[in-house]
């Protein structure tokens, strides 16, 4: 990937999402929460491990991790001393830019959470979040996209970052940011706070919000070193 061009990442993207919405129609989100759901509610719900760990714990990790990426901009360490002051800004920008999009459309959405339908034990009903955006199912809406998963796929901008001059540490970031946000994802799914899908479109969302930022990026440092843009004082 670290060569893959525009082409080869536009259809990575837009393949992707089709595969989503594949997942989507095949309504497959009810039959995984079934695993770990009953009409007695989730038994993971308030589960240590998945609550105060991944949940709580995990949150707390990726705010720590934003922040330290936002004082390396000034002060940077380890791998990151290999980028210039402009690509570390753009590292930390990313980075946040991701997760307030994934918590603004969270907010938008009229969509419940699996622990809120009632073959759970709640009162909403099943319906597409799509169908749903805007109009509520019964339930308490604003959980789609899944925001936790998010503290993970949010540092895939790391990827766009590294993979011209580092690509072998492009390749582990972008792992180690798919695989945070699947774990995250995970915990919330056993515990009933999300479906899978709502996992997979936040990993979506970063992605493609990142890559539209790095592109935007390049056209705006190429237009300063060229005297097309004037540079901020």
């Amino acid at each position: 990937m670290q060569s893959a061009s525009t082409r080869q990442l536009a259809l990575l993207t837009a393949s992707s999402a089709a595969l989503l919405l594949g997942w989507d129609f095949s309504r497959l989100d009810l039959p995984l929460a079934h695993w770990f759901g009953s009409a007695d509610g989730f038994a993971l719900r308030e589960h240590w491990l998945l609550a105060n760990l991944l949940h709580d714990g995990g949150r707390r990790l990726a705010w720590a991790l934003t922040l330290g990426l936002s004082l390396a901009v000034w002060w940077p360490v380890g791998a990151l001393r290999r980028l210039s002051f402009n690509q570390r800004l753009q590292l930390a920008v990313t980075t946040l830019a991701t997760a307030l999009a994934v918590s603004t459309l969270k907010s938008f959405s009229g969509t419940s959470c699996p622990w809120d339908l009632a073959e759970f034990g709640g009162v909403a009903r099943y319906a597409s979040h799509w169908r749903y955006w805007l109009q509520p199912d019964g339930g308490s809406g604003r959980c789609f996209p899944a925001g936790h998963a998010s503290a993970g796929f949010a540092f895939v901008g790391g990827y766009f970052v590294f993979r011209h001059d580092a690509p072998a540490l492009a390749r582990r970031w972008l792992a180690a940011a798919l695989a945070a946000g699947l774990l995250l994802g995970l915990g919330q799914q056993a515990r009933g706070a999300h479906f899978m899908s709502h996992t997979l479109w936040t990993g979506w969302v970063c992605w493609s919000l990142a890559w539209s930022l790095d592109a935007a990026w390049t056209w705006a440092g190429r237009g300063v070193t060229t005297g097309n843009i004037e540079p901020i004082p």
